[in-house]
């Protein structure tokens, strides 16, 4: 393949937040002969350049699906796998992330996972919870669907516990009871692999989120198809449910 065309970025309109179902790790391994899992460590190598390249790019927050709550059903052997290695990436990859700025967190029913990697991510979290370049986001356990139940039994027993009243059950109120309220809502929603679907993920924050869809399989996604992906969004017209005037942005 030729060089790819320089695209020029606007960075008054770089979003703040991406979120990245990174699809693609097991096609990748077989189309190469490799074992799945050999898929899975090249993702996580991909995701650690993503993070730094859009920091780079005055990105703040990248959320990563990195393990859903379905993903329980795949082989068992797999799924240890994926544990282990999990694990594994966020302990080698720490010092690094701390010394370029990352500050990492969880997503997820984390309370499920084994005790080894809560320890590892607490540790992580710790370690990093004062770093501001950009927040690391790993969706771990988690799924989309969860969450909202989550929120809306946390709601319930409030309301049961007579703290507040049904009617003031509004969008502003449940956002807060999102697992990360304090993270604004994703403007960019990326998927590799040419997969046209959700999978589940931040079906609440990405209610507004633009999409973009690659064809790249996950480990193979570098800096380019960010800029690509970037590039996209910012040819979009976002209205919110509204009707924007032309010439308005």
């Amino acid at each position: 393949m030729g060089k790819k065309e320089h695209v020029q970025l606007d960075p008054r309109r770089i979003p703040r937040h991406i979120a990245v179902i990174m699809d693609g790790n097991g096609r990748w391994a077989r189309q190469k002969g490799l074992p799945r899992l050999e898929g899975h460590r090249r993702g996580y190598k991909a995701l650690k350049n993503f993070v730094i390249e859009a920091a780079e790019l005055d990105v703040k927050v990248i959320t990563a699906y990195a393990f859903s709550s379905e993903n329980w059903r795949r082989p068992r052997d797999e799924v240890s796998g994926l544990m282990k290695l999990i694990r594994f990436a966020a302990k080698a990859e720490l010092e690094y992330m701390k010394k370029e700025g990352v500050k990492i967190i969880t997503s997820g029913r984390f309370h499920e996972l084994p005790k080894a990697l809560q320890d590892q991510f607490n540790e992580d979290y710790e370690a990093t919870k004062n770093n501001e370049k950009i927040v690391l986001n790993i969706a771990v356990n988690y799924g989309g669907r969860n969450e909202i139940i989550d929120a809306a039994r946390q709601a319930a027993r409030m309301a049961a516990e007579g703290k507040i009243r049904p009617e003031d059950i509004d969008e502003s109120y449940f956002s807060g009871l999102m697992y990360h309220p304090e993270l604004p809502d994703p403007d960019l929603l990326i998927r590799t692999a040419g997969e046209m679907r959700v999978s589940n993920f931040l079906m609440w924050e990405t209610a507004y989120s633009e999409l973009f869809v690659t064809d790249t399989l996950w480990p193979d996604f570098g800096k380019d198809d960010l800029i690509a992906a970037i590039a996209s969004f910012q040819q979009r017209t976002r209205k919110f449910g509204t009707v924007v005037e032309p010439g308005s942005q």
